[in-house]
């Protein structure tokens, strides 16, 4: 795991020095079809080069990525990449620091190794199983907030203010970050007390993160209380509840209803 740690590290790196830089040159942008969403000649390239470098140090890993058609081989293999190349591509074209590069080692359907790298910030979040996690290289541990009110909590404000909550929620200091792997790294590293997003996250979202967070002491899965499994067919889960560990059972005693809205 320490060898995956180092490859992917090193590519995460590389791929987001590549990203900076095609950014600075000029970019490319067209909006995928089924969902509207930007993909700009620096997301392809960075999956490219991420592609070439780890398929090459690994031919016996399967592939999964947001910028790469999905090849249903990954399913017959024990482990594999699960990268998104640049996650917060709205923030990347807008100039502002919250995308970062995620990649996980996938082994069994669990997360093994994780980084997620943040260009802009200079910051390296890291994990192997069993191992702890850092910010460029330092351990990081997740906070020891308890009650909701007043807590520090990164996501859509407008999704906390909505009507259809059964119960509102409580004054929060909420704010936004465009990349999910990076608000999942902010709540390890307790900067954050949680992350919450009722709505469905690919798994080149939060496999990186999810490893990263839960290393770091942090209780991370949907709003049923499940642990994320990967590699299956539908490469997604169902929502994401990342948070330190009093605030668990607050969050999900207030999501928990999500599955069964019409």
């Amino acid at each position: 795991m320490d060898g995956d740690l180092a490859l992917i590290l090193d590519a995460a790196r590389e791929a987001g020095e590549l990203a900076r830089d095609i950014r600075r040159r000029g970019l490319e942008v067209e909006y995928k079809p089924d969902d509207g969403s930007p993909v700009t000649n620096a997301d392809l390239a960075a999956d490219a080069l991420l592609a070439g470098r780890l398929r090459a140090a690994r031919p016996d890993y399967g592939w999964l990525s947001e910028e790469t058609a999905d090849d249903p081989d990954r399913l017959a293999r024990r482990r594999l990449f699960v990268v998104d190349p640049i996650d917060g591509t709205r923030a990347f074209l807008k100039g502002r620091p919250w995308w970062s590069v995620a990649i996980a080692v996938v082994e069994d359907g669990r997360p093994t190794a994780g980084v997620v790298f943040a260009p802009e910030l200079d910051e390296a979040y890291a994990a192997v199983a069993g191992g702890g996690a850092t910010r460029n290289g330092q351990p990081i541990r997740t906070g020891a907030a308890g009650v909701l009110e007043d807590c520090r909590m990164v996501g859509d404000p407008v999704v906390f203010g909505h009507w259809s909550w059964p119960t509102p929620w409580p004054a929060m200091r909420i704010e936004q970050r465009s990349s999910t792997a990076y608000r999942m790294c902010a709540v390890a590293a307790g900067d954050f007390d949680a992350a919450v997003a009722p709505v469905r996250k690919a798994d080149w979202d939060v496999a990186a993160g999810d490893l990263i967070a839960r290393e770091a002491g942090c209780f991370v899965g949907d709003h049923t209380g499940e642990a994320f499994v990967y590699n299956r067919a539908r490469a997604s889960q169902a929502s994401l509840i990342c948070t330190t560990p009093a605030l668990a059972p607050l969050i999900l005693d207030r999501v928990r209803h999500i599955g069964s809205r019409k």
